[in-house]
């Protein structure tokens, strides 16, 4: 019976709102939010709010879900499927196919960003080349020009 008694102290691990703050390096207020968007749902003890070792798992969770790129509804709808079967073959089912959304928006987004990065490297090319190359003397004389009449303007302001 004392070693029951001592192993279910051990799972009921309780955390603070800072403790949980601190280790996950999130603000509290963020905990907070992630409350009242019923992500998360602390015991509480007076106005204190306390965490179990389930809070912790599914704050490890969101965070994981959030530096993927998922929503907050996406990962509540997760989330919520935990105790939908024993073997949580419907959460993992759901996870997958947001996990594969998720992979193939990422991918695409990456060719995209290799062709910005593209067109702006040839752009970067062209410009330096263009610029490297004496200016012929009217494009100078007009620069001049400009500049003088801007000199002008920012006096007479």
């Amino acid at each position: 019976m004392e070693k029951a008694r001592s192993e279910l102290g051990k799972s009921e691990r309780t955390y603070s709102i800072s403790e949980l703050a601190r280790e996950f390096k999130v603000t509290p207020r963020a905990l907070r939010f992630y409350e009242d968007k019923g992500l998360l749902a602390p015991r509480r003890d007076g106005l204190n709010r306390v965490y179990l070792g389930r809070d912790r798992v599914r704050l490890q969770l969101i965070l994981q879900g959030k530096r993927i790129g998922l929503s907050l509804i996406e990962i509540k709808e997760i989330l919520d499927l935990y105790n939908a079967d024993e073997q949580h073959r419907l959460q993992n089912q759901v996870a997958l196919k947001k996990f594969k959304q998720r992979l193939v928006a990422l991918e695409q987004q990456r060719r995209d960003i290799d062709g910005a990065i593209e067109a702006l490297t040839n752009g970067i090319i062209r410009l330096e080349r263009a610029l490297s190359e004496p200016a012929p003397a009217e494009s100078l004389k007009a620069a001049r020009a400009y500049e003088q009449e801007a000199r002008r303007r920012l006096q007479d302001a």
